[in-house]
């Protein structure tokens, strides 16, 4: 039989429309071969086993599954559970397992298999040591990070000594050490492994090898892990072209770079461009692999994400709905992505107003994730984080202090202190005091946060950047307002030359800059940030944007402040009309923007006009203004 030890990685050498033509082939050879050599014959094993492959190249996880299930116990029956076949069946089982996201079937599984081998093969065989990395990479996918690290330590080191320092598997086994390093949130030591392994590998393989492109790839991935958003797309264009160049713009390394580089120009701010590239992917894949194919559904997801990123949400959300249900229908209810779908379509619903919409989804969905990967997995301490940042923005403070205090304690104890996502949960925390009135003791977790982060992240790492404005911000409500411009100043100067002036992260802290001088009665100069931050944000993300209504919202406010009041009411009636027609006329940001219009037609002595605007939103004697732009969340 054809061996499929190692866990296949997302560059696969097969082209889409070979796996159509191997599963056309098989499907009839097996009937044939059922037919005329019989159900127990050895070539008509191999050929279930074939058809198994095929499929699972094909994303057709449960198909595969339903061959191997039984072609396992046949071969138990035949050849007895310690034939080199049945071994191998076990594996390939294992495998189809951890594709159809069953992790700890596989798990279960794969620990069994390592013994058996090495009982019966010896350690030293190349199988064991396979099935040692197959273990590792099992453990990785179920949140076990530091367990897949305690084993692909020990098995390099086997390796270089066994096969040598340059054997494939060697190699192959140091870049699977780096991925859960990076996984386990130690994106240093993966880049130092990366690094070199990328010339070894251009030096022994060569710089056109398909290993070399997927080293190169998941070097990119670990520049952007770091923060290093420059490095990866500087490593994604030429990469691109390369693999475009070498295999073709229908390979799925091709396919996948082009995603990889999208998804690494978002995370620059650059949504518009990421966008460019994901909506002719998302038709590329679903012409060359199909509409149910996982890369497919992936890419609808990614889109959705992009959009969301560029305040698109209505068309994020007409993404996300029928995908949930179609990864429900295709994958399976319990299926990571399906999971993953619903957490995602819960976050667009919270960004789009609608909070009792996202708890809804987030509440139920922290219990399946505890119940189908287990409470300690980092999907579902994820998902907890996120149905308390849903609490927080519904104004349930209590309820959401109640999941960050708890959440950050356990993420301390499975995870490390220093983890990035348990300096995530530390920074959820002081945001939650912040939102309850408490910035003293935000502000008690941020000092020393921002610390650990410039030491463990870098100075530059965005987390860290977003914990000094989200300091200045809790400075700022405690009246601290020199600190925080401070804070604020140089911040804007880091973030413009380690992000771009132009970056989502920039332009808010060129918001939250112009709030702090405002504090300081310095309205002049808070006019002279929010006049050209108008024009740019408009410019980059178009009028209706959340983030372009806010500064108009605040560009008002402080018009108002300084007498020109005229200009203020000038910005505010369109401003209300565009908050009621994109985000709704009861959302927070629209009730707060009404309300100053209010008080603008008060303060020029149209007190009809202030009247009416009021009982649009209910009638109320004193009501809150529209936000001036808060602390950036650093979301789960």
């Amino acid at each position: 039989m054809t061996k499929r030890d190692a866990g296949r990685k997302a560059d696969s050498s097969q082209a889409a429309a070979r796996t159509r033509d191997a599963i056309a082939t098989f499907e009839p050879l097996l009937a044939d071969r059922e037919r005329i050599l019989g159900a127990d014959h050895p070539n008509t094993l191999l050929t279930r086993n074939n058809l198994a492959d095929a499929y699972r190249d094909a994303g057709r996880t449960q198909d595969a599954i339903a061959i191997l299930e039984p072609l396992l116990a046949d071969l138990e029956r035949l050849f007895g559970a310690e034939h080199p076949n049945t071994l191998l069946i076990r594996n390939n089982l294992a495998n189809a397992y951890r594709d159809a996201g069953r992790t700890q079937d596989a798990i279960a599984i794969l620990e069994a298999l390592v013994a058996d081998r090495d009982r019966i093969l010896g350690a030293e065989h190349p199988d064991t040591l396979a099935t040692r990395g197959g273990l590792a990479n099992a453990y990785e996918s179920a949140g076990r990070s530091n367990d897949a690290i305690a084993i692909f330590e020990p098995l390099l080191a086997d390796l270089q000594r066994v096969l040598g320092a340059e054997h494939l598997n060697t190699l192959s086994t140091r870049g699977n050490l780096a991925n859960a390093y990076q996984a386990a949130g130690r994106s240093q030591d993966a880049i130092a492994i990366y690094e070199p392994l990328l010339a070894d590998h251009q030096r022994t393989l060569g710089a056109e090898h398909p290993i070399t492109l997927l080293t190169r790839n998941n070097l990119a991935n670990a520049y952007q892990a770091a923060g290093r958003t420059s490095d990866a797309i500087a490593i994604y264009e030429p990469l691109l072209a390369d693999r475009d160049r070498i295999h073709g713009a229908q390979h799925p390394g091709t396919l996948g770079t082009r995603g990889n580089l999208a998804s690494a120009l978002q995370a620059a701010g650059r949504t518009s461009d990421a966008i460019a590239i994901f909506q002719p992917l998302l038709a590329d894949l679903e012409r060359i692999r199909g509409a149910e194919h996982r890369d497919t559904l992936a890419a609808r997801g990614n889109l959705a994400n992009a959009y969301q990123a560029a305040g698109y949400g209505k068309d994020a959300i007409e993404i996300f709905e029928p995908l949930a249900a179609d990864l429900e229908r295709i994958l399976g209810a319990e299926h990571p992505d399906t999971l993953a779908a619903r957490g995602n379509l819960a976050n667009a619903y919270q960004a789009a107003g609608r909070g009792k919409d996202a708890i809804a989804i987030f509440e139920p969905l922290v219990a399946d994730l505890e119940r189908i990967v287990g409470a300690e997995h980092p999907d579902a301490l994820a998902a907890r984080g996120n149905l308390a940042n849903a609490f927080q923005a519904a104004g349930r403070g209590d309820d959401a202090l109640a999941i960050f205090e708890p959440l950050l304690a356990e993420r301390e104890r499975i995870l490390g202190a220093e983890h990035p996502d348990t300096l995530v949960s530390r920074g959820n925390l002081a945001n939650a005091h912040q939102a309850a009135g408490r910035p003293q003791d935000a502000i008690a977790i941020y000092e020393p946060l921002l610390a650990v982060q410039e030491r463990t992240l870098g100075a530059e790492h965005p987390g860290t950047l977003n914990t000094r404005n989200n300091l200045a911000n809790a400075l700022l409500d405690t009246g601290r307002t020199q600190d925080a411009i401070a804070i604020l100043e140089p911040l804007l100067g880091d973030q413009q030359r380690t992000l771009g002036a132009e970056h989502p992260t920039t332009l808010n802290t060129r918001n939250n800059l112009a709030n702090a001088y405002q504090d300081a009665d310095r309205p002049q100069d808070a006019i002279a940030i929010l006049e050209p931050l108008l024009a740019d944000r408009e410019r980059l993300l178009g009028a209706e944007h959340a983030n372009t209504l806010r500064p108009r919202n605040n560009l008002a406010i402080v018009l108002q402040d300084v007498g020109r009041t005229g200009d203020a009411i000038a910005i505010l009636e369109p401003l209300v009309a565009d908050l009621e027609r994109t985000l709704g006329a009861q959302h927070p940001d629209t009730v707060g923007s009404r309300n100053n219009l209010a008080n603008a037609y008060d303060a020029v002595g149209r007190g009809a006009d202030a009247e009416e605007v009021r009982a649009r939103s209910g009638a109320w004697d004193s009501a809150p203004s529209a936000p001036k732009g808060p602390a950036l969340f650093d979301v789960d």
